[in-house]
């Protein structure tokens, strides 16, 4: 099973067979699209392949999108037809992304040997038979579905699969639904959909959805399978949403000669801007494309203009009107009539007229309080450390009287409270007394595990204690600057004040001189100490048990990683 866009994310492992809901062992990456990324799976307990969709990160941090996934999949899950993709479970577990651990909803679906219409489609238009069966099984499925009560909402050529022994499959039903009720607005709708190019007119309108949708959407694919596109394209998808409220299809012969009269009758029939005007069932449309693929004319009124209606003298087409509905509301659907202009802008300036009076008899009547000049405030000191408050209060003109106390809550160093406290109003050369934590009482020795000496330093000095000596060792491993032991041990109680010895990498280590050493010998002395060891083998010297190693580049005191060469006898 493939989607339609190959950008990978950062999700499972599938390296390590990471395992969803105790249950689904994720393999290798199939595809990905506007919602989800495909994974082919195994089903652990039941023994079979399945595929697994995970849907995207930015759609899974919205938990009204996560439970409206879950009853749609769930929904969806009770439909078992040949013509649809089985959905055998749905849930959410956390999954490793590029921003860390998610907790991403994730479908189970049957797994599909064969590939997606869409990359047919990409090949060009499929023949008038070949295009007739294809739709013929998506009508079918539709059929169904909508005896189920389940609207697809997002019929187009990547949800639709195609076997390797040609039977023609629909999935992602329901998915559809819980992105679109929770999509606010026409562009982010399109956006995790993917393509406005399959949209009906309702869609477009942000008006109710009912099976007649999808059968508008099977038009417009029934449209490109014939002539090798879709009857609109724009720059943007709102352009698009345009062209499918207001413009007219071309005919698909115009596009394509060898496309019969009969099916430009049911293609055009299909895409009836009124849905009232277009196809009413599955079953209708099946049995109209039957008969034009059997050369049969249906028995359809296809509009050649829109009806006119009349608005005050002025005539105004109904793909007019909706138009002017999709550009002014935004997409939304317009329950009642605008005010009339006038009134609107009268409201506006009348509300601003009032703030505007509000706002001048706060300014110039309402009681003052005047300061003088000379007239500071305590500025807010509480948990800054103790030399930015010391110079706020000296820019403020006033004087800072420190005062250490012990305190639990606050880092040592830090202020603790003022007196005045904040917000009071002194003069000029006044006294504010600044109470500095030194840290609790007592405090453990913190732990020292992976920190730097930097790092360390602060945690100690936070707690009311002190590093008193620091030792650089060398070390074969450890970076430098690193913190490699301390006196006393973590967890060891201090009194405030009390100081920390600290033994740090030196980012240096030793090298053993190995010369003379058997080489199995001198492997174990240098291979462990992170050295980029080459072992050269000299056949020119006598053979002598052990092979002795005859010579090395460096010994000592050298840089962590540093290259050595050794050459040892082999005789």
């Amino acid at each position: 099973m493939t989607m339609e866009e190959v950008e990978m994310p950062e999700t499972a492992d599938v390296g390590e067979q990471r395992i969803l809901a105790g249950r689904y062992a994720i393999g290798d990456f199939i595809g990905q699209g506007g919602m989800a990324t495909v994974y082919r799976g195994t089903d652990t307990k039941l023994g079979r392949q399945v595929a697994i969709k995970v849907m995207k990160a930015d759609l899974a941090g919205d938990e009204q999108f996560r439970e409206r996934f879950r009853q749609e999949a769930h929904s969806a899950s009770r439909m078992a037809h040949p013509t649809v993709v089985r959905v055998f479970d749905a849930g959410d577990d956390l999954i490793q992304t590029a921003d860390g651990a998610k907790r991403l909803p994730f479908i189970v679906m049957e797994y599909v040997e064969g590939t997606n219409l869409r990359q047919l489609v990409t090949q060009g238009a499929l023949s008038q038979s070949e295009a007739c069966r294809v739709v013929d099984s998506v009508l079918t499925a539709l059929e169904y579905s909508h005896r189920a009560g389940i609207v697809h909402r997002d019929i187009k050529p990547a949800n639709i699969m195609i076997t390797s022994t040609g039977q023609v499959k629909v999935m992602d039903f329901g998915i559809a639904r819980a992105v679109s009720e929770t999509s606010s607005t026409l562009q982010q709708t399109t956006a995790i959909l993917g393509t406005a190019a399959y949209f009906s007119p309702e869609q477009a309108k942000g008006e109710s959805i009912d099976a007649r949708t999808d059968l508008y959407s099977t038009g417009v694919l029934l449209y490109e399978l014939l002539t090798g596109d879709v009857p609109f394209r724009g720059d943007t998808a709102v352009a698009v949403a345009y062209q499918h409220v207001s413009e007219r299809p071309k005919p698909p012969s115009e596009r394509q000669p060898e496309v019969t009269p009969e099916l430009d009758r049911v293609v055009l029939y299909s895409l009836a801007k009124d849905r009232a005007k277009r196809f009413q069932s599955a079953a209708e449309f099946r049995e109209a494309l039957r008969e034009a693929a059997e050369g049969r004319m249906p028995k359809l009124e296809v509009q050649q203009q829109d009806a006119v209606l009349f608005s005050g003298g002025e005539e105004v087409s109904e793909s007019d009107l909706a138009l002017r509905q999709l550009s002014e509301g935004g997409g939304g659907t317009r329950t009642q009539s605008r005010p009339p202009v006038m009134w609107t802008w009268a409201a506006i300036l009348t509300v601003g007229a009032v703030i505007i009076a509000v706002v001048f008899w706060l300014v110039t009547l309402a009681p003052q309080q005047f300061q003088p000049s000379t007239s500071r405030e305590v500025p807010d000191l509480v948990n800054v450390a103790t030399s930015d408050a010391i110079k706020q209060l000296r820019d403020a003109d006033l004087v800072a009287v420190q005062v250490e106390q012990t305190n639990d809550k606050v880092a040592a160093g830090h202020i603790i409270s003022t007196d005045p406290e904040a917000g009071s109003m002194l003069s000029v050369g006044d006294e504010v007394k600044i109470f500095i934590s030194t840290g609790p009482e007592s405090a453990q020795v913190p732990d020292f595990a992976r920190m730097s000496i930097k790092d360390y330093t602060k945690r100690v000095e936070d707690l009311g204690l002190s590093v008193s000596l620091v030792k650089s060792v060398d070390d074969p491993l450890e970076t430098e600057g690193r913190v490699l032991d301390v006196t006393p041990k973590p967890g060891t109680k201090l009194e405030s004040g009390g100081g920390v010895e600290v033994k740090v990498s030196s980012g240096k280590m030793q090298v053993p001189n190995v010369t003379g050493q058997p080489l199995e010998v001198s492997r174990s002395m240098v291979d462990n100490l992170g050295l980029q060891v080459q072992y050269t083998a000299d056949t020119s010297c006598k053979s002598k048990a052990g092979f002795p190693v005859e010579w090395q580049s460096i010994v000592g005191d050298q840089p962590q990683g540093s290259k050595l060469e050794v050459k040892y006898c082999s005789g």
